[in-house]
């Protein structure tokens, strides 16, 4: 312990440029710094400082010293301000954006929860299909789908999510399912935002573009369109769990089903997380699988 009183007094003797604006800010006499500043050099066996009547400047020696002190110190400052962090309450704004029905349904409905325990906490909620610059854009979480693209975010595991290829009753009365990729080209397909459907085969994640007879940018769309009989689409668990527990919606091609995805909260890497960031995204870790359906297993 003497020795870190010496070392900060150091530091601060540096840092205010004089011993009595040390003496000041650590709220002891000025005598008391000079005594530790020469208590160091002895015990170090070298000269920090060169002392004259109207400055203090560093020597060779010092200015190594002071530059591994200082990171020492601005550690020491980290981990109280992260304690400090850990207990504050969430407040102030946060922004966050997800994919429109997921959100809706699913995220909403836990960061209005989470509010209601926080309410120095203010919220804004941006519901797009579209991908969103997450820092350009100044929004603190993300919720993103499917495999992540190498990124400088953190991103925090909130679900599990599974890609089905479903058709209905009534279309399956007049087309036989398919029981390999290559077959998918004898069927109609109707086809999401996104143009190429998501498999695994033999381990490996592959991509098939496939002929479209329907294309549109609503999952709500494209699932009505499966449950009328229009043909196979390609949609998520969290769509077709309760279509496929009723028996309305058949899946197929479940050897090809590509299980490397899942839903994620992305955010920004910070050196200190705001409470707001961290502790929203703790609770939906906590509660995510209390909000979803279950899947049936195939």
């Amino acid at each position: 312990m003497q020795r870190w009183d010496r070392v900060e007094a150091f530091i601060e003797v540096v840092r205010l440029g004089t011993f009595s604006a040390a003496a000041n800010h650590l709220k002891v006499s000025t005598s008391h710094i000079s005594r530790l500043v020469s208590q160091l050099e002895n015990q170090l066996g070298i000269q920090l400082l060169y002392r004259t009547t109207r400055q203090i400047r560093l020597t060779d020696a010092g200015a190594l010293y002071m530059e591994h002190c200082q990171h020492l110190f601005d550690g020491l400052k980290d981990a109280e301000q992260a304690l400090s962090e850990l207990q504050a309450k969430p407040r102030g704004l946060l922004k966050l954006t997800s994919a429109t029905t997921f959100g809706e349904r699913y995220i909403a409905p836990l960061v209005n929860e989470f509010q209601c325990l926080h309410p120095d906490l203010e919220v804004y909620m941006h519901f797009t299909n579209r991908p969103v610059e997450l820092i350009e854009e100044g929004f603190d979480i993300a919720i993103r789908m499917g495999v992540l693209k190498d990124s400088s975010l953190i991103a925090r595991r909130l679900c599990d999510r599974r890609e089905y290829i479903v058709g209905s009753q009534d279309y399956f009365r007049q087309t036989p399912p398919p029981h390999t990729l290559a077959e998918l080209g004898q069927h109609r397909c109707l086809v999401g935002s996104r143009p190429n459907w998501l498999f695994d085969s033999n381990g490996q994640r592959r991509e098939v573009r496939v002929e479209s007879c329907w294309t549109g940018n609503s999952g709500p769309a494209l699932l009505d369109a499966a449950l009328k009989g229009l043909g196979l689409a390609q949609l998520p668990d969290y769509y077709v769990a309760p279509h496929l527990a009723s028996g309305e919606l058949i899946a197929v091609l479940e050897p090809f089903q590509h299980h490397d995805t899942a839903v994620w909260a992305v955010y920004p890497r910070h050196r200190h997380l705001s409470p707001k960031i961290r502790q929203l995204v703790d609770y939906l870790v906590a509660n995510m699988s209390r909000v979803l359906p279950n899947t049936p297993s195939l």
